[in-house]
C-alpha cells in the first residue's frame, strides 16, 4: 500500500501527470531545494502530493534505499525550522514501492496561513511554482483569502501559550513518542510545539500574538473554550424506543480531543461491530466507518456559525450534522467529489495524534465499507449543514446476554411479522403483552414496532409510556 492507495491507484496517479496539486521531483541521494518552494506552494494553495523518486516524465526512477533515512530526516527538520519554511509546520513523508523503485511520498495539507520560504511568498498553479512575493495585489488576495476563508485562524491575544491546558498538550506528546520516538514534538518544549502546530499566530491587523482559535478548541480549557466559541457543543442523541425524545443523551462542550473520545464511546456503546474478515485480518468496519464521521463532525465544522453539531442515533440509521460553510448545495457523489479543508490547521493537528486519515481517504473508508456494515451506500449533503447518512445494522435480542447481527433483516421481519399479525387478529394491545405472547424480550418488541410505525404499519394509542398499539388506519 501507499499509503492509502494501492500500486494500480498510485500508477494511475502518476499516469495523470503533474498539475495543481501533483508534482514529481527527482530524488536519488538528497533533496533538492526546490522541493520546499513546492511545499509552499502547496500549504498556500490547496495543497498537494510530492512525489519523491519520480522523474518529471512520470518515470519511477526511485530512491537510494540507503539515503532514504536521511532524506526523512533532513526533511522534517527543514519544514520545522522557521528559517526555511514560516511559519513552520509539520508533514509526514511516507516509503513506498512502485516497479522495484523506492519512493516517498509528501502529503501537504492546504494551510490556513500564509507561508514563506526562504523569505518568499510561492502559491501554485497548473504550470508549476510561482513566487508571488513582490506582486503586491497577488499576495494581497492571498492572506484575504486566508483570513476570510478560515476561522479557526482568529488570534486571542489574552489568551498566551502558558494558559492552555498543560496536561493536554503532554498527552499529545506522549501519544506520538509512543508511536513515532522520531515525532519533532517529542524534543520540543510546550510552547514550541504549539506554535510548530500553527496554533499560536499574530493577527495581521492589530499586530498582536497570542492563541488560535483552533488552539484554544484543542487544548484550552472549558472556560476559555466557552468565551471563545459559546455555540460550542456536540450533541449525542440515541432516539430508538422514545422516538419522540431520546433514550440516551450525551452533551459535549469540551475540547476536540476528548470530543472525538466521547462520540467514539457513544458509537461503540449503542452500535454493533458485526464479525468481518478483510483477508485473513478481522476489521471494525465500525471503527474504520465512524472514525470518520467523528473526525469531520469536529474538523470540518463552521466554528464561526452558532449551529450546534449534531449525532443521531436511530432505528437503522445514524445521521450527523454540522454547521458548514458550503461549496455546492445538494447530495454528493462519494466517488467524485472534492475534499475541501474547512479547518486545515486543526486538521493536521488530529492527524498528527492519529485521530484523522488524511484529507480524503477517511471519507473512502466509509464509502468502501458503509454498505457492507449497514446495506446502503452513505449519503452525504450539503448545505448550511453538513450532514450524513449512515446505515447501520440492528441487533435482534434472542434473550439475557444473547444476540446476533441482524444485517439483511430478516430475523426482525419474522417478529415484525408475528406482531403485525396478532395485532390485526387481537385488536389493541401493550408491548409486555405482546412480548409474552410471542416469546421474545421486550427491547425485540420495541424496535420493531419502531420499524412498523415508521412504515406506517402501527399506530400508538395513548400515551408515550404505557400506551397500547394497533393496526393504522383501523377504526
Amino acid at each position: 500500500m501507499f499509503g492509502n492507495y494501492d500500486t494500480e491507484q498510485l500508477r494511475e496517479l502518476i499516469r495523470g501527470g503533474e498539475g495543481l496539486t501533483l508534482e514529481f521531483k527527482t530524488c536519488r541521494s538528497a533533496i533538492n531545494r526546490d522541493v520546499y518552494d513546492t511545499v509552499c506552494a502547496f500549504l498556500n494553495r490547496h495543497g498537494g502530493i510530492i512525489l519523491l523518486g519520480v522523474e518529471d516524465d512520470g518515470n519511477p526512477a526511485g530512491v537510494d534505499p540507503t539515503a532514504i533515512d536521511q532524506i526523512r530526516k533532513d526533511f522534517v527538520t527543514a519544514i520545522n525550522n522557521p528559517q526555511k519554511i514560516s511559519p513552520p509546520t509539520y508533514l509526514s513523508i511516507a516509503e513506498t514501492e512502485l516497479d522495484g523503485a523506492k519512493l516517498l511520498h509528501v502529503y501537504v495539507p492546504e494551510s490556513s496561513q500564509v507561508h514563506r520560504c526562504n523569505g518568499r511568498i510561492y502559491d501554485r498553479n497548473e504550470d508549476g511554482d510561482l513566487d508571488i512575493t513582490n506582486h503586491t495585489a497577488q499576495v494581497a488576495r492571498l492572506y484575504q483569502r486566508k483570513q476570510a476563508t478560515y476561522s479557526e485562524n482568529k488570534v486571542y491575544p489574552h489568551i498566551q501559550i502558558e494558559d492552555l491546558r498543560a496536561d493536554l498538550i503532554e498527552r499529545c506528546r506522549k501519544h506520538v513518542r509512543i508511536n513515532r520516538k522520531n515525532h519533532p514534538w517529542v524534543e520540543m518544549d510546550d510552547a514550541e510545539l504549539v506554535k510548530s502546530a500553527q496554533l499560536y499566530q499574530t493577527d495581521p491587523e492589530s499586530g498582536k500574538q497570542g492563541v488560535t482559535l483552533a488552539g484554544v478548541m484543542l487544548l484550552g480549557t472549558d472556560y476559555q473554550i466557552l468565551q471563545a466559541c459559546p455555540a460550542h457543543r456536540t450533541d449525542l442523541i440515541l432516539r430508538k424506543v422514545n422516538v419522540d425524545r431520546y433514550d440516551d443523551r450525551d452533551l459535549v462542550r469540551t475540547n476536540l480531543i476528548d470530543s472525538y473520545d466521547r462520540i467514539l464511546d457513544f458509537i461503540r456503546k449503542h452500535l454493533p461491530d458485526p464479525f468481518y474478515l478483510e483477508g485473513t485480518d478481522r476489521k471494525s468496519l465500525r471503527e474504520a466507518i465512524f472514525r470518520e464521521v467523528a473526525s469531520n463532525l469536529l474538523i470540518h465544522r463552521e466554528y464561526a456559525s452558532g449551529i450546534p453539531a449534531r449525532l443521531v442515533i436511530e432505528y437503522g440509521k445514524v445521521t450527523s450534522f454540522n454547521a458548514n460553510r458550503p461549496h455546492g448545495f445538494g447530495a454528493l457523489d462519494p466517488e467524485t467529489f472534492a475534499p475541501y479543508p474547512k479547518n486545515p490547521v486543526i486538521g493536521a493537528f488530529f492527524r498528527e495524534i492519529d485521530r484523522a486519515d488524511e484529507l480524503g481517504s477517511g471519507m473512502r473508508n466509509m464509502v468502501r465499507y458503509g454498505k457492507t456494515y449497514g446495506g446502503t451506500d452513505p449519503q452525504l449533503i450539503e448545505g448550511d449543514e453538513f450532514k450524513m447518512i449512515i446505515s447501520v445494522p440492528e441487533f435482534e435480542e434472542k434473550g439475557a446476554g444473547q444476540s446476533s447481527p441482524t444485517v439483511s433483516g430478516k430475523t426482525s421481519g419474522k417478529t415484525s411479522g408475528k406482531i403485525l399479525k396478532f395485532v390485526g387478529e387481537n385488536g389493541q394491545i401493550t408491548i409486555p403483552e405482546l412480548a409474552e405472547t410471542i416469546g421474545v424480550t421486550e427491547r425485540s418488541v420495541e424496535r420493531a414496532i419502531q420499524k412498523l410505525q415508521m412504515q406506517g404499519l402501527l399506530k400508538r394509542i395513548g400515551p408515550a409510556k404505557g400506551g397500547r398499539w394497533e393496526v393504522a388506519g383501523k377504526e
